[in-house]
């Protein structure tokens, strides 16, 4: 079965001498139902979504399907449930949506693919999720197995697609295909620049899937915009994301979930600060390169993580690292994060402890923690990515759906 890309024209106000609105940027959701009506009439439809599938005022894509006369007959959701209220990692139950009647089925549990039995009754599946921009988030891997079910079952995919909320940029090394899991599905940097909907559109080409894919894009979107300047509201995509700073961070912050170092789950900031007892801030920082961490500013904090998920530290005082975007435009969060790594090494080389298969999943492969306990400055860690990044992107050329500007 083919690709169907149902291409919309990106609506950008021209320039002028005063400060241009914000851009009238519609999610996917909107689209399908001013647009393209004619992939769900009639049908009946499964829904792959959660408290992220929104429309610009914030109404859920279940009300705006049936007062449009979709037939939605099923919801399915993702690591951290319908709501998002779910920890990470925790099973997600099957339940019925009490406001709705509809069932709700898990996926994120035994499997991530629905029940051939369920897809079976349906005639189209829509996802609608909210993709935070990095490599590691599960929800690139549930897309994956839906697009996968729905091929043996041939059902029709359409991604309701959404901005990348943290923008087009691409930085960070490109995941090993021999460490592929579910927080790195697909070969691409950490910080990779597509939506879901080119992310699903890449899989289809270089996983085998031959699944029949529509994306209906964001209207109006450039790379450039990231989701405030796109003018869409932000709902947390999980308990521990809790702002945009957080997804500007989380590229580079989540590699210390496979150190010794909390990343400040259960504070007041998780993502945005990393910490531990026995972490010296001031030594750390001292031994920071300029060039490796350019827009952005390191504050010392002490911090007490209060969620035993994170399972480091609960209920402990640590010293801490809070980090602030000061130019978005310069931040590399994963070079920051490396060269965080390599100075609490050199600082603290006893107690950083890497959890080497958590880690070398979490950065795609050995080659990055390797090359940190080899004791190679950032810099050099960094110039490693550029041919890899390239070859990316050329890969990519083929799915990419929006203009740069």
């Amino acid at each position: 079965m083919g690709v169907w890309l149902l291409a919309l024209a990106a609506c950008r106000a021209p320039g002028t001498s005063v400060p241009e609105p914000a851009p009238a940027v519609r999610p996917g959701i909107e689209v399908l139902l001013s647009d393209s009506m004619h992939l769900v009439r009639g049908r009946r439809t499964g829904l792959v979504t959660n408290q992220s599938g929104i429309d610009r005022q914030g109404t859920h894509d279940v009300e705006r399907l049936r007062s449009s006369g979709v037939r939605l007959t099923a919801l399915f959701s993702p690591e951290h449930g319908f709501r998002g209220s779910a920890a990470p990692g925790e099973a997600v139950a099957s339940m019925v949506d009490s406001a709705t009647g509809l069932p709700i089925y898990s996926l994120y549990g035994r499997s991530m693919a629905p029940d051939p039995k369920t897809l079976a009754e349906l005639d189209v599946v829509l996802i609608d999720l909210q993709d935070v921009g990095a490599r590691y988030y599960t929800w690139v891997a549930t897309t994956v197995e839906v697009m996968r079910a729905a091929w043996l079952q041939n059902k029709p995919v359409v991604i309701l697609d959404r901005p990348n909320p943290i923008g087009g940029v691409v930085q960070g090394n490109v995941l090993d295909p021999a460490y592929r899991s579910t927080i790195g599905r697909l070969s691409v940097p950490v910080r990779h620049g597509l939506t879901l909907g080119e992310l699903a559109l890449l899989a289809r080409r270089e996983l085998g899937i031959a699944a029949d894919v529509r994306v209906v894009p964001a209207a109006g979107w450039t790379r450039a915009l990231a989701l405030d300047d796109a003018g869409l509201p932000f709902v947390p995509p999980s308990p521990n994301l809790r702002d945009l700073e957080a997804l500007f961070h989380y590229p580079g912050t989540c590699l210390f979930e496979g150190t010794a170092l909390s990343v400040g789950r259960g504070s007041d900031a998780p993502f945005q600060q990393i910490g531990a007892p026995w972490l010296d801030p001031a030594a750390v920082l001292a031994r920071l390169h300029p060039e490796d961490v350019a827009g952005v500013r390191f504050n010392t904090v002490s911090f007490t993580p209060r969620q035993p998920g994170d399972g480091k530290y609960a209920d402990t005082m640590v010293t801490g690292i809070r980090l602030q975007v000061t130019d978005r435009e310069r931040y590399d969060p994963v070079r920051t994060a490396v060269a965080l790594l390599v100075a609490v090494r050199q600082v603290h080389p006893a107690e950083i402890r890497f959890i080497t298969r958590h880690f070398d999943l979490l950065a795609g492969g050995p080659g990055l923690r390797e090359a940190i306990e080899a004791g190679l400055p950032a810099s050099r860690i960094a110039a490693g990515w550029r041919v890899p990044i390239r070859q990316f992107l050329q890969r990519a050329k083929p799915v990419r759906l929006y203009p740069n500007d």
